[in-house]
Parts: structure tokens; sequence; C-alpha cells
């Protein structure tokens, strides 16, 4: 579950919540996407919603590495694409399969959020 501290952040257009500020150090925070990653270091509250407004989510249609901490396959990483994230949860698919007409192939792994098991590809 997203920390009650973080602040959440949406686009001014359309009011799509696009990320969150994490507080930091003083009166700094770190822009964090919707996955609980940061898009950079502590900086003002301002900069960082710059920094969201301006990414917005194309991060979502990346490819991230997610690391395995469970299971046969703990200790290794798989190439995964974002399926469907929400506050509190992030759908992966493994990106060689996941974009095949447009439907993910193979099953689903699911991943509470924020997480520190992912990094962008």
């Amino acid at each position: 579950m997203v920390p009650p501290d973080w602040l959440p952040t949406y686009r001014l257009e359309d009011s799509e919540l696009i990320g969150y500020l994490a507080p930091a150090d003083g009166d700094q925070v770190v822009p964090m996407t919707l996955l609980g990653t940061p898009l950079g270091e502590a900086m003002t509250v301002f900069a960082a919603e710059q920094v969201l407004e301006e990414v917005g989510l194309s991060y979502l249609a990346e490819r991230w590495w997610l690391r395995h901490d469970e299971g046969e396959l703990a200790g290794t990483e798989q190439q995964v694409v974002v399926v469907e994230a929400t506050p509190g949860l992030a759908v992966l698919a493994n990106a060689d399969f996941a974009q095949v007409v447009g439907a993910p192939i193979g099953a689903p792994v699911r991943v509470a959020l924020p997480t520190d098991r992912l990094r962008r590809a």
C-alpha cells in the first residue's frame, strides 16, 4: 500500500493520478512513479511536480526489470511490462510475450506497490 505520507499528484488537464511526492529531508520531496520507483533525487515540491508533469504516465509503457525474491526464480530478474497499475498493486506480464495481439501471454505477476523489486530496463 502507498505510504500515507506520500502526496498523490494529479495531471492538471484531466486529474489523472500520475505519481507521488515522497517526503525527503527538510522541505524536499522525491517524485515517485505509481510503481513506487523514484524519478529523481530529492528536490523542491515545485520541481518534483514539474518532473511528474513532464514524464506523465509514459513510464507505464516501458519495459521493466522485475527481481524475483521467492520461488523457483528467486535471485533472478525478468523483463516485464505493466499491464495494470493501481495505488496498491501492479499487474505485470513477461515482456517477451506481452504485446502479441494486444493480450499478455502467460500468467501475470501481481506485485504489491510500492516495491523496490522493479527498475527500468
